[in-house]
Protein backbone atom coordinates (compact mmCIF):
# COMPACT_ATOMS: atom_id res chain seq x y z
CA UNK A 1 0.00 0.00 0.00
CA UNK A 2 1.52 3.30 -1.09
CA UNK A 3 -0.20 5.41 1.55
CA UNK A 4 0.65 3.54 4.74
CA UNK A 5 -0.81 6.15 7.09
CA UNK A 6 -4.16 6.53 5.30
CA UNK A 7 -6.79 5.35 7.80
CA UNK A 8 -9.61 5.62 5.26
CA UNK A 9 -7.78 3.36 2.83
CA UNK A 10 -6.93 0.93 5.63
CA UNK A 11 -10.60 0.80 6.65
CA UNK A 12 -11.69 0.23 3.04
CA UNK A 13 -9.27 -2.68 2.61
CA UNK A 14 -10.55 -4.15 5.88
CA UNK A 15 -14.17 -3.86 4.79
CA UNK A 16 -13.51 -5.33 1.36
CA UNK A 17 -11.57 -8.18 2.96
CA UNK A 18 -14.52 -9.08 5.18
CA UNK A 19 -17.01 -8.96 2.31
CA UNK A 20 -15.12 -10.68 -0.51
CA UNK A 21 -13.15 -13.92 -0.39
CA UNK A 22 -11.73 -13.08 -3.83
CA UNK A 23 -10.52 -9.63 -2.69
CA UNK A 24 -9.04 -11.06 0.51
CA UNK A 25 -7.14 -13.74 -1.41
CA UNK A 26 -5.81 -11.29 -4.02
CA UNK A 27 -4.87 -8.65 -1.43
CA UNK A 28 -3.01 -11.23 0.67
CA UNK A 29 -1.05 -12.42 -2.39
CA UNK A 30 0.27 -8.87 -3.01
CA UNK A 31 0.65 -9.79 -6.64
CA UNK A 32 0.98 -6.13 -7.59
CA UNK A 33 3.58 -4.18 -9.49
CA UNK A 34 3.74 -0.73 -10.94
CA UNK A 35 3.65 -0.36 -14.69
CA UNK A 36 5.13 2.92 -15.92
CA UNK A 37 4.92 2.13 -19.62
CA UNK A 38 3.17 -0.32 -21.85
CA UNK A 39 0.24 -0.85 -24.16
CA UNK A 40 -3.43 -0.73 -23.19
CA UNK A 41 -6.38 -2.05 -25.11
CA UNK A 42 -9.69 -0.19 -24.93
CA UNK A 43 -13.01 -0.82 -26.61
CA UNK A 44 -15.09 2.18 -27.66
CA UNK A 45 -18.75 1.50 -28.36
CA UNK A 46 -18.66 3.41 -31.67
CA UNK A 47 -15.18 3.06 -33.18
CA UNK A 48 -14.28 -0.32 -31.72
CA UNK A 49 -10.93 -1.50 -30.44
CA UNK A 50 -8.19 1.01 -29.64
CA UNK A 51 -4.57 0.07 -28.98
CA UNK A 52 -2.61 2.82 -27.22
CA UNK A 53 0.92 3.03 -25.90
CA UNK A 54 1.10 4.72 -22.51
CA UNK A 55 3.62 6.23 -20.14
CA UNK A 56 2.90 7.23 -16.54
CA UNK A 57 4.83 9.86 -14.64
CA UNK A 58 4.68 10.58 -10.92
CA UNK A 59 4.25 14.30 -10.26
CA UNK A 60 6.90 15.69 -7.92
CA UNK A 61 4.72 18.51 -6.61
CA UNK A 62 1.88 16.08 -5.80
CA UNK A 63 3.30 12.70 -4.71
CA UNK A 64 -0.10 10.97 -4.77
CA UNK A 65 -0.83 12.01 -8.37
CA UNK A 66 0.27 10.32 -11.55
CA UNK A 67 -0.10 11.67 -15.08
CA UNK A 68 -0.63 9.07 -17.79
CA UNK A 69 -0.18 9.90 -21.46
CA UNK A 70 -1.58 7.76 -24.26
CA UNK A 71 -0.39 7.78 -27.86
CA UNK A 72 -1.56 6.03 -30.99
CA UNK A 73 0.82 4.89 -33.70
CA UNK A 74 0.33 7.14 -36.75
CA UNK A 75 -1.54 5.72 -39.75
CA UNK A 76 -2.89 2.71 -37.85
CA UNK A 77 -6.61 2.07 -37.24
CA UNK A 78 -6.45 3.43 -33.67
CA UNK A 79 -5.09 6.80 -34.84
CA UNK A 80 -7.82 7.04 -37.47
CA UNK A 81 -10.49 6.13 -34.91
CA UNK A 82 -9.24 8.81 -32.51
CA UNK A 83 -9.22 11.40 -35.30
CA UNK A 84 -12.82 10.50 -36.04
CA UNK A 85 -13.77 10.82 -32.37
CA UNK A 86 -11.96 14.16 -32.11
CA UNK A 87 -13.85 15.47 -35.15
CA UNK A 88 -17.15 14.49 -33.56
CA UNK A 89 -16.19 16.21 -30.32
CA UNK A 90 -15.31 19.39 -32.25
CA UNK A 91 -18.75 19.50 -33.92
CA UNK A 92 -21.53 21.34 -32.17
CA UNK A 93 -24.46 18.96 -31.55
CA UNK A 94 -26.98 21.81 -32.05
CA UNK A 95 -25.86 23.12 -35.43
CA UNK A 96 -23.59 20.46 -36.83
CA UNK A 97 -20.94 23.12 -37.36
CA UNK A 98 -17.35 23.21 -36.20
CA UNK A 99 -17.16 24.37 -32.58
CA UNK A 100 -14.73 27.13 -31.69
CA UNK A 101 -11.88 25.41 -29.90
CA UNK A 102 -8.15 25.78 -29.33
CA UNK A 103 -7.65 22.05 -28.83
CA UNK A 104 -8.35 20.48 -32.21
CA UNK A 105 -7.04 16.98 -32.80
CA UNK A 106 -3.24 17.07 -32.82
CA UNK A 107 -1.43 15.82 -35.88
CA UNK A 108 1.16 14.00 -33.75
CA UNK A 109 -1.03 11.03 -32.86
CA UNK A 110 -1.01 12.01 -29.17
CA UNK A 111 -4.48 12.44 -27.74
CA UNK A 112 -5.67 13.35 -24.24
CA UNK A 113 -7.91 10.67 -22.75
CA UNK A 114 -9.74 10.30 -19.48
CA UNK A 115 -10.32 6.91 -17.96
Amino acid sequence: MRRHGDKGLHDLVGELSTRSDDFRRRWAAHNVRTHGTGVKHFHHHVVGDLILAYESLDLRAEPDLTMTMYAAEPDLPTAHALTLLASWAATSPDTGTQAETDHDAPETGVYPMMR
